[in-house]
């Protein structure tokens, strides 16, 4: 397992870097001698040959068979994504040609999405989703706290729009409804009729306390709120996924269909990163990073889009490992950015 905070060399990034770079166009096992005589490196074969080993060492880079060069492992292109990739921006030309699609499609939203489904496709090579618009926050209206057995309490909280959700606590220690009742007075005094940005700045700070760890609820449950599904879903460029090599296999390319089509995984991996992320921007989510099992073999490119600090949808790509990382980063973003630009504008902000 590779240490989250792995200490590479200047040379060591380079050679990961190059690696990265050479087999994402190849799909080969990069050999010292390659990476040398392509990149014109002022170094032997036999010091990048062991700059690779120790890459191996650290878990970023791994050997398929005796004697063959070497790939990237998830550990490898994570580090890659996070730390050498940079922030490249689309050709001014790819560019300018995007927006003049946008210009030209209806002033309607619902056609501005298909077209960036399209977009997504067709410049990053990889599977487009895009999701519908959602107009209004998610507001806290109540809670309630019910006293139901021993230590177990129903937390009980209604949103604005009507939603309600419920689960169960088990507390530290026994409390009686009435205990129980005080803290969603409070809560409901503190809260009611704010949105996640408004709770965040509201959260008390007495660390370990029940408010606290009730309040966190509160939070989440308005996190997650905001996809709890993500309604209808554009998609396009499945196609271009299924070509590459990775996805030949028939049982491969039905686990990717799958993928593709699980909205309930959608609506999770956007409630966790998009939507409850305290991170702006893009993410990318690397082999499932080590909690969506089904996405071990392939890698999700994902940002919001709306007005100024609400986000109201998202979009994405999905390919495998062993994809352009930067100029998908490039097309999301920069879509993303259209996107949030023309619905600003349509709305008057």
């Amino acid at each position: 397992m590779v240490k989250k905070m792995a200490v590479l060399s200047e040379r060591q990034k380079l050679v990961l870097a190059l690696l990265v770079r050479d087999y994402v166009e190849t799909i080969e096992p990069i050999s010292s001698g390659r990476l040398v005589k392509n990149y014109q490196l002022d170094f032997s074969s036999a010091t990048v040959r062991n700059e690779m080993a120790v890459l191996e060492e650290k878990g970023f880079l791994s050997q398929p068979y005796t004697s063959a060069g070497r790939v990237p492992t998830r550990a490898g292109y994570r580090y890659y994504v996070r730390r050498l990739m940079g922030e490249d921006q689309l050709p001014a030309h790819i560019q300018e040609m995007i927006r003049h699609q946008f210009y030209q499609a209806r002033h309607d939203v619902d056609d501005w999405l298909s077209l960036s489904a399209s977009v997504l496709a067709q410049h990053s090579m990889g599977a487009a989703i895009v999701t519908q618009l959602h107009t209004e926050k998610a507001r806290f209206k109540h809670i309630a706290l019910l006293s139901t057995r021993g230590r177990q309490a129903l937390v009980v909280i209604v949103l604005s729009s009507g939603e309600v959700h419920q689960q169960t606590l088990v507390l530290d220690e026994t409390l009686s409804q009435e205990q129980l009742s005080g803290i969603a007075s409070r809560i409901n005094q503190l809260a009611t009729g704010l949105d996640v940005k408004e709770l965040k700045e509201k959260e008390p700070e007495q660390a370990g306390s029940l408010l606290k760890e009730i309040f966190e609820v509160v939070l989440n449950t308005l996190k997650g709120s905001e996809v709890i599904s993500s309604g209808e879903v554009y998609r396009d460029g499945l196609a271009n996924m299924l070509s590459e090599p990775e996805f030949s296999e028939p049982e491969k390319a039905k686990q990717t269909l799958e993928i593709f089509e699980d909205q309930v995984m959608l609506d999770d991996l956007l409630s966790r990163t998009v939507f409850g992320s305290d991170t702006p921007g893009v993410h990318v989510i690397i082999g499932g990073e080590d909690t969506w099992d089904q996405l071990e073999d392939t890698s999700l490119i994902l940002a919001s889009y709306g007005k100024k600090d609400h986000a109201m949808g998202a979009v994405g790509i999905l390919g495998p490992l062993r994809m352009s990382y930067s100029r998908g980063v490039s097309t999301v973003r920069f879509v993303s950015d259209l996107i949030s630009e023309l619905i600003s504008e349509s709305m008057g902000s």
